[in-house]
């Protein structure tokens, strides 16, 4: 394996739309959803560690989850678990990682990812990680990776393929960027995915510390500034206390706002790997094994008739489930929430909405 080779795993979300299963306290990446018997995150560490040197993968996370990274990944060093004091979205996450690894390897090429994706054919999917690595490595470029989109999808955001310009990746075809566009609506996605010129946003990221650091500095000057600033105090003591400080002055925004949309060195690359980020019930009920009548069961004991396209998950065990005359319903239990509601994706926005409104958020 190449030494100058990095991960960066991003692990800080909520996972609110994964709710009741997933929690503040523990939210997806910690949860072992599709019972594979390893967590999201758990995936994704054993997955780049295969292509990236152990030691030189970090998890960026928020501080109330330390515990659960070291009790998931014991492997990880402790200097490279990275502890946000607030959620300020991926730039600020990505400027942290970028500018301690700066202090460490100023040679890395990093690839940058978030925690709970699902991937399908993970044999392609490190074949094309190492092969943008590599281009990476030698070319002053942002690249991420485009997924064809196989619907009109509200849910992603879209990258649109700039055609005039091919990049040679490896042997492989990248195209320069026209555009970015965050999770449009239903009309403009469909739109988008006729037109053959766009492809989902994966949100995985692979560049040299060269080159991103040099655009935080030129597209956000004040966030490099602020992670730059007492660039000394990286894995030193007084590490957690500078970040504590950043964080308190630092804007929340995405980097594709921040960097992907304003840089004239973004490229990306067509992959085919079969991925899904898993951002909602609906996603995962499109991606698991279904049965005749379409419903997604998860429980030990069940009775179930008349129910089709539903997805049914019971979190605790020696209860029986009985269901009887529902279509397009999910119906999950836990230890302390019972949620039944239609499948929509509208319906279950206002539940979450109406939990903070209505006091009920130690539920959450």
């Amino acid at each position: 394996m190449n030494k100058n080779h990095y991960c960066v795993i991003m692990a800080g979300g909520i996972g609110s739309r994964f709710w009741p299963v997933s929690r503040n306290s523990r939210p997806k990446q910690f949860l072992d959803i599709l019972g594979m018997g390893k967590t999201f995150l758990q995936q994704t560490f054993d997955r780049f560690k295969t292509v990236v040197p152990p030691e030189n993968i970090l998890v960026v996370t928020s501080e109330i989850y330390k515990d659960l990274v070291f009790e998931q990944i014991p492997e990880i060093l402790p200097e490279n678990v990275l502890l946000e004091p607030y959620r300020r979205n991926t730039a600020p996450c990505i400027a942290y990682a970028t500018y301690k690894l700066l202090s460490a390897n100023p040679k890395a090429t990093v690839v940058v990812a978030p925690s709970d994706h699902l991937i399908f054919k993970e044999d392609l999917f490190l074949e094309d990680i190492t092969n943008a690595l590599k281009y990476a490595s030698q070319n002053p470029v942002l690249l991420t990776l485009g997924i064809q989109p196989t619907r009109p999808e509200t849910a992603y955001g879209y990258i649109q393929v700039n055609k005039s310009s091919p990049v040679d990746l490896n042997g492989n075809i990248a195209y320069g960027v026209k555009t970015f566009t965050e999770k449009p609506d239903a009309d403009l996605a469909k739109v988008f995915v006729d037109s053959g010129e766009f492809l989902w946003n994966s949100g995985i990221f692979i560049w040299n510390l060269a080159t991103i650091s040099q655009e935080l500095e030129i597209r956000e000057p004040e966030i490099s500034y602020l992670f730059k600033e007492d660039k000394k105090l990286y894995y030193s003591p007084k590490e957690q206390e500078f970040i504590n400080k950043v964080y308190s002055q630092c804007k929340s925004i995405s980097i594709d706002y921040a960097v992907m949309e304003k840089t004239d060195k973004a490229v990306v690359y067509p992959v085919s790997f079969g991925w899904s980020d898993l951002g909602t019930w609906e996603s995962l009920y499109a991606h698991v094994n279904k049965d005749s009548n379409g419903n997604y069961i998860n429980a030990q004991s069940s009775m179930i008739d008349k129910v089709a396209n539903s997805i049914v998950i019971q979190g605790e065990k020696n209860k029986l489930v009985v269901l009887s005359d529902l279509d397009n319903y999910m119906v999950i239990n836990t230890d302390d929430v019972l949620l039944i509601c239609p499948r929509d994706t509208s319906a279950f926005k206002e539940i979450i909405t109406d939990m903070t409104l209505k006091d009920f958020t130690k539920f959450q």
